[in-house]
């Protein structure tokens, strides 16, 4: 506030205005708080979850007797969703952490990071999915060119009117475009909370359920902090989450496609670290690709 001129009175009370005006507005677009107790509800298993004093990190844990899971209280329409997040150390085979956004509709809208544990000394696979109107089947998976158990790292969702973008310490490691008006499916009119889980999925997780959870090295925990939203938060209209505006800054022309530099990392990504590609997989499909998959990804 030093640059308001505190010598004239009506000047000065003009410059507190636009400078309160300012911060409502920075405010306005990012809502969330950081508090974890504040912004989700604890879904499964309380016992299974611990935040720390002041709200801004939380543990879930995963035992023989249950896993556990928080999501938003809040519902939201577009906008990007970041969270740090480390992973179980040691072996993790057969466990499951999940980041993702869900609608909850019998023809759900989500976008998903799922984290596949494996035996130890072998690398997490990150699989990532993406349900739109109930439909899915739309899996990509890599292998992170970091151990993720040691340190945190921010997984973030870029979700607007042009495409979804999931990203990794901001390298953009998966683009979903949206095509709706060639016949492809895109989420564009539920709203999603924000949601985590741990859970045993053994039965699948790890090279197809052949690896099964070690449960003599458990409890398994994973660790969440410093994550971010900012979205358009639901309020029943779509048009006020889907129009172009400072506050709905995802919305703009500017993130409608990756940016050069971008552009080169999501494809580094492609080259090195991509272990399987639902667009690739033709017999899945019966030799009928998805239609997107013709179409270009950025």
């Amino acid at each position: 506030m030093a640059l308001i001129n505190r010598s004239n009175p009506f000047v000065y009370l003009i410059g507190l205005f636009i400078a309160s005006l300012l911060l409502w507005v920075s405010e306005a677009s990012l809502v969330s708080s950081g508090d974890f107790n504040k912004d989700f509800l604890v879904t499964w298993s309380p016992t299974h979850v611990n935040t720390s004093s002041d709200g801004r990190s939380r543990t879930l844990k995963l035992d023989q007797e249950s896993g556990a899971s928080f999501a938003s209280i809040q519902t939201f329409l577009f906008g990007q969703i970041d969270m740090k997040i480390k992973l179980i150390s040691g072996p993790s085979q057969g466990t499951v952490v999940a980041y993702y956004m869900s609608s909850d509709q019998p023809n759900r809208d989500e976008i998903d990071f799922e984290f596949l544990g494996n035996v130890e000394g072998q690398p997490y696979t990150l699989q990532t999915n993406v349900y739109a109107n109930g439909i899915d089947n739309r899996e990509e998976r890599i292998h992170l060119w970091f151990d993720p158990t040691k340190d945190f790292h921010t997984y973030s969702i870029l979700w607007n009117i042009h495409q979804i973008v999931f990203m990794v310490d901001q390298i953009p490691i998966r683009l979903y475009r949206n095509h709706t008006l060639k016949g492809v499916a895109y989420p564009r009119f539920q709203p999603m909370s924000v949601k985590a889980s741990l859970w045993n999925g053994e039965s699948w997780a790890t090279r197809g359920g052949r690896d099964k959870i070690d449960w003599s090295k458990g409890p398994f925990v994973a660790s969440f902090e410093d994550y971010k939203i900012d979205a358009c938060v639901w309020k029943g209209n779509p048009s006020l989450c889907r129009e172009e505006s400072n506050e709905n800054w995802w919305n703009k022309n500017e993130f409608s496609s990756l940016t050069r530099v971008q552009k080169r990392w999501f494809k580094w990504v492609r080259k090195y670290h991509l272990v399987y590609d639902y667009c690739q997989d033709s017999a899945r499909f019966h030799n009928k690709l998805p239609k997107e998959c013709s179409l270009p990804k950025y």
